[in-house]
């Protein structure tokens, strides 16, 4: 398996109004689950989910594509 890096998301119960309609949709859910939270709660929530969606891919070449490719892409000042 290789790590996907074009538009994947989808809901299987609704129909996709646009190729990236289900990605604004996780977006928003994902924007909306720090709402009230502390920094600290937030960064924990982050890593919570990143943790559950890992166990969830569980192919460690899999995750270790996406570890580097986000360290890749991480701005450096």
């Amino acid at each position: 398996m290789h790590l996907i890096t074009e538009p994947n998301f989808t809901e299987f119960d609704k129909p996709v109004f646009r190729e990236f309609s289900p990605g604004d949709d996780f977006y928003e859910a994902l924007i909306s689950a720090h709402e009230g939270l502390t920094d600290a709660q937030s960064h924990e929530l982050n890593a919570k989910l990143v943790l559950f969606l890992s166990n969830h891919i569980g192919d460690l070449r899999v995750l270790r594509q996406a570890l580097q490719l986000a360290h890749d892409s991480v701005a450096r000042y």
